[in-house]
């Protein structure tokens, strides 16, 4: 007699199971803390069962880090920028680059994600890993590849490391720390904008063209 072979769970299933409780470890991670929320209370507003819920993450830390991965792949860059043919299509580009990253890292879930990742850096160490090698390096590689295309092909002069690190600094500003703190608020769409082109400006005054 042939064994009996048990069906397997849809794929669409599973995803939305996953979903469901990396949505419960999130909230419950916000609002009571990494240590302080137990499997038991996550698989509860999953609802789910903790074996299922072991069976998909492991343990609470993998919960987490899968958290902060999910939402740092919405702060990825572009990367569907066009040719660099001019200092006026450089301007472009960078704003274009600092509108996104602004628009995507200012959302206040993505914010409570990274306030969530510093607070519980001890507890969970893999998680400022996951959230440095999957929002920010690929962040900084993305505008360090636009800074080395330029200064290829004759629109600035600078080494790419400093000028990526001095358009982000004319970008951002104090403007994380403030929503760290809670201390600002999100900009409106039209202010990230304007932050974005001001930045973009600033930093070609800074950097002319070579001769």
């Amino acid at each position: 007699m042939s064994p009996k072979i048990e069906p397997r769970e849809d794929d669409a299933e599973g995803h939305e199971v996953r979903k469901r409780i990396l949505g419960a470890a999130l909230s419950a991670f916000m609002e009571g803390g990494y240590a302080q929320t137990s499997t038991l209370e996550i698989a509860t507003r999953a609802r789910v069962s903790k074996r299922e819920l072991y069976s998909l993450f492991g343990n609470k830390e993998a919960m987490l880090v899968a958290c902060i991965t999910e939402r740092a792949e919405r702060i990825k860059a572009p990367t569907d920028l066009p040719a660099l043919r001019d200092r006026e299509m450089l301007a472009k580009v960078l704003t274009a680059f600092g509108t996104k990253l602004l628009t995507e890292t200012t959302d206040p879930v993505v914010v409570a994600v990274f306030r969530l990742a510093i607070s519980e850096a001890v507890h969970a160490p893999k998680v400022a890993h996951a959230l440095d090698s999957i929002a920010r390096k690929p962040i900084r590689e993305s505008l360090r590849t636009i800074m080395t295309n330029a200064r290829s092909t004759g629109l600035l002069a600078g080494e790419p490391d400093a000028m990526t690190e001095t358009f982000l600094g004319l970008l951002w500003g104090d403007l994380m720390t403030g929503l760290l703190l809670q201390a600002t608020n999100r900009p409106s769409t039209g202010e990230i904008a304007r932050r974005a082109g001001e930045a973009s400006t600033a930093f070609l005054r800074l950097y002319p063209k070579p001769g």
